[in-house]
């Protein structure tokens, strides 16, 4: 057996190097078109910080904006999705599995149309149509699912189960058991859970294109924003500025969740 599984692993590492060369090259590509003077031209044109700074000047201000928002929307996910995710978890009601299966429509319908949606049921409210409580609405209809999934797979954990019934047996109360005993429990799910929140609602351009208004542009807006109106250079500039900003959250957050999971010994 040994000797059959190492003779595959050559194989399989090699199918694994090709699948990522083959995806991470045109991103290597899209940042080198951010850092020479002429892309057509490429490396030959010299390289330039130029375009980034160009980037910056004129889109700058979306770079907060969407981390906040992203942000904002991990914590009203959380807020929202673990009780939700719990009595999910303990209900075995059809009404239960009913509202589960609405609660992921915003998936599987087009942002487009959950926007729409929006915009039909609130647009005329102009104060919160032109600020960021719009969009970030969205982003919560939109990633909520995700939390719910996530969390609810951990309340289901046979072991965690027990303990509560222990915990209720010995006199616990409701809060006393969901605050001391399941969301400690649970922690390492929430940081995971809270990276894919984060990363769909950073990344998210379809159902913020609807949502937004000149004054309030995200990331992925203003980087449609800029291939669409301005030189190939710029754009690719700002893809690296999106890295430059994402990347060290992302990781700071997986590092988090593997660190959790280690305490947890899961």
């Amino acid at each position: 057996m040994r000797t059959h599984t190492t003779t595959k692993a050559p194989f399989l590492f090699a199918i694994t190097a090709i699948v990522s060369v083959f995806m991470i090259s045109p991103m290597l590509l899209s940042v080198m078109a951010g850092l020479v003077n002429n892309y057509s031209v490429g490396l030959k044109s010299g390289l330039t910080t130029r375009w980034l700074g160009e980037v910056w000047e004129v889109y700058g201000g979306t770079v907060g904006w969407s981390l906040a928002l992203a942000l904002v929307c991990v914590a009203g996910t959380i807020v929202l999705g673990v009780p939700c995710a719990y009595a999910l978890a303990r209900s075995r009601s059809r009404a239960a599995r009913i509202f589960e299966e609405l609660l992921t429509l915003p998936v599987a319908v087009p942002g487009l149309a959950t926007a729409l949606a929006l915009i039909l049921a609130y647009g005329q409210i102009s104060a919160f149509r032109q600020s960021f409580a719009f969009i970030l609405v969205g982003h919560i209809i939109f990633t909520l699912p995700f939390m719910v999934r996530t969390m609810a797979s951990a309340f289901q954990r046979h072991d965690l189960v027990a303990l509560e019934e222990a915990a209720r047996t010995l006199g616990a109360s409701f809060r006393q058991r969901f605050m001391g005993i399941l969301v400690p429990a649970v922690f390492p799910a929430i940081v995971a859970g809270s990276l894919m929140v984060f990363t769909l609602s950073v990344g998210e351009f379809n159902l913020t294109w609807m949502l937004h208004t000149p004054l309030t542009r995200t990331l992925p807006v203003g980087l449609a924003d800029s291939y669409a109106s301005m030189r190939l250079e710029v754009g690719s500039a700002y893809t690296l500025v999106f890295f430059i900003v994402i990347l060290p959250v992302l990781w700071g957050l997986q590092s988090l969740a593997h660190l959790l999971q280690k305490r947890h010994g899961t």
